[in-house]
């Protein structure tokens, strides 16, 4: 009897990990996809940029060759550090902080993450997804791209110096009500079940 329950076990267990495969391997062959999509999408819009302006052409491909290279070294310190995020900070901390129950004590947390970094915004959007991932709310993960899109701490200092303190802090004020409003609105109309695997 005991042999038969460990063999029934271990049936189970071999047709959770083959079906756990072929799930993998089927996000694995829609990112494909979804590559080679985004790669002839763009394709045809630089053949069509090149046919309509072709004068202006080589500055267009100058600039996104530099953009490139700083996505090329830039982004295997972010996958690293993600990397090391996704082992090191658990899924219920981000659920307990940032989830859906954490309510305005997330989206303040969300805030003051938003205003540390100093990079550029596509290194945002991988971490983005990572919270998204771990549990995180989407309000909280707008606010996040949000506050690092308009409200990083050294931008403000650059902001004071050249169009007053009081305009940085009426726009800081109006931009962050603005993100907040924006991020709950999001919440409720989009189903992140969409962009996170969820079932």
């Amino acid at each position: 009897m005991a042999a038969a329950n460990n063999l029934e076990n271990q049936n189970k267990k071999n047709k959770q990990e083959k079906m756990a495969a072929e799930k993998k391997q089927q996000k694995f062959n829609q990112n494909i996809k979804k590559t080679i999509k985004t790669i002839i999408f763009w394709g045809i819009v630089l053949a069509v940029f090149r046919y309509i302006f072709p004068d202006r052409f080589p500055a267009a491909i100058s600039m996104s060759s530099r953009y490139l290279k700083e996505m090329i070294f830039v982004f295997p310190a972010v996958l690293v550090i993600m990397g090391l995020a996704d082992r090191w900070v658990p899924t219920s901390m981000v659920e307990k902080y940032l989830g859906h129950n954490s309510s305005f004590q997330g989206k303040f947390l969300a805030v003051f993450l938003g205003t540390l970094p100093t990079g550029p915004m596509y290194v945002a959007f991988p971490i983005a997804a990572e919270l998204l991932r771990k549990k995180a709310s989407l309000s909280n993960v707008i606010i996040f791209l949000g506050v690092w899109a308009s409200l990083k701490v050294p931008q403000l200092g650059v902001e004071i110096q050249f169009v007053g303190l009081k305009f940085s802090i009426l726009r800081f004020i109006f931009t962050l009500i603005s993100i907040f409003i924006i991020g709950i609105l999001m919440e409720k109309i989009i189903d992140t079940s969409e962009f996170t695997g969820a079932e």
